[in-house]
């Protein structure tokens, strides 16, 4: 009986390790994830829009990130990423053609891990943003970047541009289970379990041997 309660106590350890194992991996893979694209993901728009965004649950950190908007084989991103809250702004160039565009972002979540993922929209006509030296020929002054990158493609700023369809869920934004942990904690589990059952029919044939030869 003695020897029993210490492997009774390893199965309870062990169990309490698993948990506290599968509890503590639950958050650590709960990185942040796009909620939101503008355009939404297969929209259909009236022209290209003067910036794109993605829409996270947390803020995103500003250093690693990037967006690439192509169609036709070219990228129309114009500059770098910008942070605006929880959202990560891309800007496009003038003179973007009509057509479909694929979107492929990365950027480095708040937890320092990078997650990256693309949507596709369609528009049905070319950029009409002008071009900055147009308006400095005109005398009027040109629209800030802030200004360009809320310009109806941003979700928070209420507004959406001519023909964008609501915004929906990021594609290819999430993060996979660790199912190699809840294997391994199982299998160990499993492991003590028959170790402890082994031992203790090992004590009990010892017992029995004892009591035949107290009894000769």
């Amino acid at each position: 009986m003695r020897t029993i309660r210490p492997l009774l106590a390893a199965v309870v350890a062990a169990l309490a390790f698993a948990s506290a194992l599968l509890f503590s991996a639950a958050p650590a893979s709960a990185h942040d994830v796009a909620e939101s694209t503008a355009p939404a993901n297969g929209a259909t728009v009236a022209e290209v829009p003067a910036s794109v965004s993605i829409t996270f649950n947390n803020r995103p950190l500003a250093i690693g990130s990037g967006v690439s908007v192509t169609s036709g084989g070219e990228n129309w991103a114009d500059g770098p990423v910008e942070i605006i809250d929880s959202q990560a702004v891309q800007k496009l160039r003038p003179g973007a053609p009509a057509g479909e565009y694929t979107v492929v972002w990365r950027v480095v979540s708040s937890d320092s891990h990078p997650i990256e993922g693309t949507f596709k929209f369609t528009a049905t006509a070319g950029s009409t943003t002008a071009a900055s030296g147009s308006a400095a020929a005109s005398g009027s002054a040109a629209p800030s970047a802030s200004a360009s990158a809320t310009s109806g493609t941003v979700p928070s700023a209420g507004t959406a541009p001519p023909g964008t369809v609501g915004s929906e869920p990021a594609a290819d934004a999430s993060q996979p289970f660790p199912w190699s942990i809840v294997v391994i904690a199982v299998v160990a589990v499993a492991l003590v379990i028959f170790l402890a059952v082994t031992a203790r029919r090992k004590l009990a044939g010892s017992d029995d041997e004892n009591g035949r030869e107290s009894a000769e």
